[in-house]
């Protein structure tokens, strides 16, 4: 059986994590280790309680995520932080987080594969955030309600539309997960529709008064692309199967 190792390195250098700079508490890479060998790989976006619990009663022993153990910053292992630790080490369960080096990834990221789902053949940088573009962008000639159809289908559910913009899309930015918040700074980009994850309730009316077109497809269901092709990745160069563990949260 191959070694944790050899997927952690592998996915140290494919991932580019330590050139990729993200938020502190991302802490990208290898976070809690195991024995040492890896028969069963799951994908998961959050390394939450339910996840790992489902993680260890399936067998996996190396666990990949978006957002790993340690977003509320530095704390007492007391709680839910030690339940979900003793869960991990108790089940030989090894968790691998890749939270900007995924997003940003030219084949296997959230925002590439998002793209790609949404027929966009040609993109270009979009979005620059910690010294790098973490969205892209594409020229379209699409109805808004054309795209509205095409993302519900990449994401398999609803999205929510500010129709702040025009009804003719041209310029389209794609940033996974949270940005809605970050609709100003899009639209100063030259983008006439802003498809993101989710957004605080302000993010609206300011898409509205800025003339841009919001959709917000939900930040989970945005964020599931990356782990799975990171998942089926590995699965296929180091001959292990996998799992996806769905934990959505409806944001």
């Amino acid at each position: 059986m191959p070694r944790l190792p050899l997927f952690t390195r592998h996915l140290d250098t494919y991932l580019r994590i330590r050139e990729v700079a993200d938020w502190p508490a991302a802490w990208n890479g290898l976070q809690v280790e195991n024995s040492g060998v890896v028969t069963k790989v799951g994908a998961a976006v959050d390394a939450c309680e339910a996840v790992i619990g489902e993680a260890v009663e399936r067998g996996i022993d190396l666990l990949l995520v978006h957002h790993g153990l340690f977003w509320s910053g530095v704390q007492p292992v007391v709680g839910a932080a030690y339940r979900k630790m003793r869960t991990a080490l108790a089940g030989n369960l090894a968790i691998y987080s890749a939270h900007l080096p995924l997003d940003v990834h030219p084949v296997l990221g959230n925002n590439a594969l998002l793209a790609k789902a949404l027929g966009f053949k040609r993109c270009a940088p979009f979005f620059h955030e910690r010294g790098h573009p973490v969205g892209l962008r594409a020229a379209v000639g699409l109805s808004l309600d054309d795209l509205v159809q095409r993302l519900k289908h990449a994401v398999a559910g609803p999205v929510h539309v500010c129709p702040g913009g025009p009804p003719r899309v041209a310029k389209v930015g794609i940033v996974t997960g949270g940005a809605g918040a970050e609709v100003a700074k899009a639209a100063a980009e030259g983008v006439d529709t802003f498809i993101t994850g989710e957004g605080p309730h302000w993010s609206y009316t300011l898409a509205e008064e800025l003339g841009v077109n919001l959709l917000y497809a939900g930040h989970y269901a945005t964020e599931t692309f990356g782990v799975k092709a990171l998942a089926a990745h590995v699965s296929k160069k180091f001959h292990v199967p996998w799992e996806f563990i769905d934990h959505p949260t409806g944001l």
